[in-house]
């Protein structure tokens, strides 16, 4: 198959890790931040030190094959774990971790202990009416109630395991802190992505890299394992059941544009294996796909590097500024909306402006800076002529915006979150930046059981799939923080059902 060639791309994990530092960070209790660094340094630690499986070990059988090691693989396989079997992990990168690396935001969840000891009032109803709401009402109802519904409980379950997410902020569209992030401000996908490592490697989980997945057999109606690439020679490995955690398509370009032909010319931030191969393989089986022209593109993206830059600098304090100087939107609305607005300006492009004190919050400056990414002056004034704006307009934008912030109005643009803290200490900063390809919104149709369906509806017996390779969950548009919840539940519950299935079959 065309899409399978060639997709095998020589990516070391000093790179991919490198990747992911532009994650979310903020401040904390000292005393918090000591206990969560000590762990943080024990999953990197560990994650450097990752073995992967020998080639020659692989097995003519296992109970459960996981195809991607990614967030929602990585967890599959730990619940597979859990419930007495043995599960194998089966990737075709040289090393795990998939897109969750370089995710950003944090994972979204209602109702939490985390909440509950900040004092902030959510409800798993509230989380769900502003997913529907950023998604435009198209989201699958159930998909979206049992996420919500066991958003709080995935975050129990990581911490159990020593994967704390016990920092919370906002993203757009979000009217609560809501999203959890780690306490000492590393990256979240980084740190989550060498938790999930440090506990599969302690669960003694088999985890092969370099292995591509060509085919999902069938007979009788029933998965029996995969065909796999591995070592230069092609194997059919058996199991009761599969799970597809392959991602989205992200980077395969001609897929993209396949189902959304205006972005052809884009910027994409999705690692290399991001192709749609799960997609491809379940539908070899009669699998149905749904909301495949739902592409998300995120509004902050550096365009010469194709790097992502946090909403949590935005949902720090920072504000968006046009080639004028001025404001133009709600920084804090949703991606999709943002985008637009920013696509509609003459230069297609904006500005992110943001002080010194800002980046103590959102420690991801300094990984943008060390890339020379970010213009820096002492003044106002001199910012201005750093990123060629009007010094008076700038400086006028910043003084309305403090005053806004000061007065917990936003009369310009009804900006109600994210304004904590005013831009007023130098020196200041500058990014450019425009909107690129981040997630794919639509995939294999699954139900609450994370079951592949058929386009009648009927499940295939023994496939299942969780995260970015699925549709349905995030309707037309992801809210920021709600693509690390689903890969974590959904990635359970594929685990957990797939597990149950194969005990029984």
């Amino acid at each position: 198959m065309k899409m399978r060639k060639g997709i095998i791309a020589s990516l070391a994990l000093s790179s991919v890790l490198l990747l992911a530092a532009c994650g979310n960070n903020s401040s904390q209790s000292s005393s918090s931040a000591k206990e969560t660094t000590t762990t943080t340094a024990e999953a990197v630690a560990s994650a450097s030190a990752q073995k992967y499986a020998d080639p020659s070990t692989l097995k003519e059988s296992y109970d459960v094959i996981i195809v991607g090691s990614g967030g929602a693989g990585l967890s599959a396989a730990i619940q597979a774990k859990e419930a007495g079997l043995n599960p194998v992990i089966l990737e075709k990168m040289p090393t795990a971790g998939g897109n969750t690396t370089k995710s950003s935001a944090g994972m979204n969840a209602s109702q939490t202990k985390f909440q509950e000891k900040e004092g902030i009032q959510d409800s798993n109803d509230k989380f769900y009416e502003e997913s529907l709401k950023g998604g435009h009402g198209t989201n699958n109802p159930e998909l979206l109630r049992y996420l919500v519904d066991n958003s709080a409980s995935a975050i129990d379950w990581l911490d159990s395991m020593g994967i704390t997410l016990s920092n919370l902020t906002t993203t757009g569209g979000m009217s609560q802190k809501r999203t959890h992030r780690p306490a000492d401000g590393s990256a979240v996908g980084e740190y989550l992505v060498n938790g999930l490592l440090r506990n599969v490697s302690e669960r003694e989980i088999p985890l092969f890299v370099n292995a591509v997945v060509t085919k999902v057999n069938e007979k009788d109606g029933k998965v029996t394992g995969v065909n796999v690439t591995i070592d230069g020679k092609e194997k059919t490995v058996s199991a009761k059941a599969v799970v597809l955690t392959t991602g989205g398509f992200g980077a395969n370009m001609e897929m993209v544009t396949e189902y959304k032909p205006e972005l052809k010319g884009f910027v994409t931030t999705n690692q290399k294996g991001s192709t749609g191969d799960g997609i491809v393989l379940a539908k070899e089986l009669g699998a149905a796909t749904v909301d495949m022209k739902d592409i998300q593109i995120h509004p902050t993206v550096e365009q010469s590097t194709s790097t992502l830059i946090s909403e949590s600098v935005r949902g720090e304090g920072a504000i968006l500024v046009n080639q004028d100087g001025k404001r133009f939107y709600n920084e804090m609305e949703t991606r999709d909306k943002v985008s637009q607005q920013i696509i509609g300006l003459k230069e297609k492009y904006a500005y992110l402006v943001f002080d010194s004190a800002l980046t103590e919050r959102a420690k991801a400056v300094k990984f943008y800076e060390k890339r020379g990414l970010v213009k820096k002056a002492d003044t106002i004034e001199a910012l201005a002529k750093e990123i060629n704006v009007p010094a008076d307009a700038l400086k006028a934008t910043l003084e309305t915006w403090n005053k806004a912030v000061a007065d917990k109005n936003d009369a310009e643009f009804g900006r109600k979150t994210a304004m904590d803290h005013d831009l007023s200490k130098g020196p200041y900063y500058a990014i450019q930046i425009a909107p690129g390809i981040h997630h794919t919104m639509g995939g294999l149709k699954i139900n609450t059981k994370a079951q592949v369906l058929k386009e009648d509806g009927s499940a295939i017996q023994g496939l299942y799939a969780a995260g970015e390779v699925t549709g349905g969950v995030h309707g037309e548009n992801r809210i920021g923080g709600n693509a690390v919840a689903d890969i974590i539940i959904f990635g359970r519950q594929a685990g957990a059902q797939s597990a149950a299935y194969a005990k029984e079959n």
